[in-house]
């Protein structure tokens, strides 16, 4: 996988990725790459310095203008090209995830599919771009409108998925003609490196995709260049609204993409198996890592009692490994600042009286015994003031709110200051028809329990869980990274004679 230098400490050292090359950074600053299933540093991540961030961003815009020039066909073959190359890879892809993040690596596969089908999307820009046009509107012109690329375009994404995330973004931008800067997270960057390797491969001309690695001096940087059109962020919510905040301040295009609290409404004529099962899996997959986790069971009227009953057995009985055998549902967190981080939310719960169904602080897998692990972790009695409710976790921790009715499920998920996804389990019509079209979130299931869209839809929240205009991906990703322009077109023999003092109509 790309460069990796051997440190005095005997730990790879990673490299960036600037115009078509990997190099070295030259900062002195680094970050420590883990394996949590392991809790061992397995490679180090050079922190970008503001002259690095530059140094991209200039390969960027020195291969602009001839990729924003190239046939919009040309640009989908090489992603073409890039699709198939992915396939080839999707199991090392996958595995780069799991030892670097941590999840399961049936899971991490399909992070990588996920990204692979935005891709698939992406290669059909030629249609994608293709505009409108209005013969003749009157006194002999012809009207019609162009969607041309933005420029250089920076991506800053998370750790939770460090494949499917970023291809929410550069596949999208490149086919529209913008090149590309990506900051991955410093905590599982490897992915990101291979990706540029394969890009490369697949015939990307140098300079129109380039990694930096780094934290805020990087992300900095990035908001305050002159030569960056536009940022796409995905991440925490303080911090999108910082990144929409900066980088509107100086003249980007930002779309920032924030946190969530995402509930799952379980009606009295639910299938319970389906909803339990449902919440198993949307609660605990990825170990809760995830923006469209379900953190909320919103447990409607006599159901509550008989759910946490059904729940409790399966939450105990979770099966959690080191995420490379194909037993394990769960693996570990990504860092030991962020297990002590969801462990003070568990403690906070039971301070504020919420009931602690299942614990899963102690949890330790054998052989893995300095892993960053911890158990699926279940609170009943939840209340709307406690800080469980309302702040993202980003852990296994489900809480169970009780409420005597629909009405009252739709008025507390509507208050809640996060919109990002939303489901609801009925065997009910109606109320499926009503939640819908009630429910004031950006992303909504019926019987689905992460309703994350297709990548020919898009991706996005409302509220506090999105800043910008724009949702991700989809054919709002293609309005994101590019700006409009209509076009009135006539000519001399058509142009009467004589100036014209009054407002052009039609004739």
């Amino acid at each position: 996988m790309g460069e990796t230098h051997r440190s005095e400490a005997g730990v790879g050292t990673l490299t960036h990725y600037i115009n078509g090359k990997p190099l070295d950074g030259t900062s002195d600053r680094y970050g420590d790459v883990f394996n949590p299933a392991l809790g061992s540093v397995t490679a180090r991540v050079p922190l970008a310095t503001v002259a690095e961030v530059d140094a991209a961003v200039a390969a960027a815009n020195a291969a602009f203008p001839a990729w924003s020039e190239m046939a919009p066909l040309k640009r989908a073959r090489i992603l073409f090209k890039f699709k198939d190359l992915l396939d080839q890879h999707h199991d090392e892809l996958a595995e780069l995830i799991t030892r670097e993040h941590g999840k399961v690596f049936s899971d991490a596969k399909g992070e990588v599919m996920r990204g692979i089908e935005v891709v698939e999307f992406a290669c059909g820009i030629p249609n994608l771009l293709k505009t409108d046009f209005t013969d003749q509107i009157g006194g002999g012109i012809d009207n019609w409108n162009l969607r041309q690329p933005l420029g250089v375009v920076a991506g800053i994404t998370p750790f939770n998925f460090p494949m499917m995330v970023p291809c929410w973004m550069f596949p999208v931008a490149l086919a529209c003609g913008n090149t590309f800067v990506l900051k991955p997270s410093e905590r599982d960057p490897s992915a990101s490196l291979r990706v540029a390797e394969l890009l490369k491969e697949a015939g990307l001309p140098d300079g129109v995709f380039n990694v930096v690695h780094g934290d805020k001096v990087a992300v900095d940087a990035l908001l305050v260049h002159p030569d960056v059109a536009a940022l796409s962020f995905v991440g925490s919510t303080p911090i999108a609204e910082y990144i929409y905040t900066e980088g509107t301040k100086h003249g980007k295009r930002v779309q920032a993409l924030g946190g969530a609290k995402n509930h799952l409404v379980v009606m009295p004529d639910a299938d319970l198996d389906q909803a339990v099962d449902a919440l198993i899996g949307a609660a605990y997959g990825s170990a809760g890592e995830r923006c469209m986790a379900i953190s909320v069971a919103v447990a409607v009227g006599h159901v509550a009692d008989e759910l946490i009953e059904r729940l409790t057995p399966r939450v105990k009985a979770l099966k959690i490994g080191n995420g490379m055998d194909d037993e394990s549902e769960m693996g570990p967190l990504v860092t030991a600042a962020h297990r002590a981080k969801v462990t003070g939310y568990i403690d906070a719960g039971i301070a504020a009286g919420a009931k602690l169904v299942v614990d899963g602080r102690s949890h330790r897998v054998e052989g893995h015994e300095d892993g960053f692990f911890i158990g699926g972790t279940l609170f009943d009695d939840v209340q709307t003031d406690m800080t469980i409710y309302r702040e993202e976790i980003f852990g296994p921790v489900l809480c169970v709110v009780r409420v005597p009715d629909f009405a009252s499920a739709v008025e507390l998920i509507n208050a809640h200051e996060f919109a990002n996804g939303v489901s609801c389990f009925t065997s009910d019509g109606g109320v499926a028809r009503a939640f819908s079209r009630q429910i004031k979130v950006g992303m909504v299931g019926i019987n689905v329990p992460i309703p994350v869209p297709m990548a020919w839809h898009s991706f996005g929240g409302w509220k506090r869980s999105l800043f910008g205009d724009h949702h991700a991906y989809g054919e709002e990703g293609v309005r994101f990274y590019t700006r409009y322009k209509s076009i009135m077109q006539r000519w001399p023999d058509s142009i009467a004679k004589g100036a014209e003092f009054t407002m052009p109509v039609a004739k």
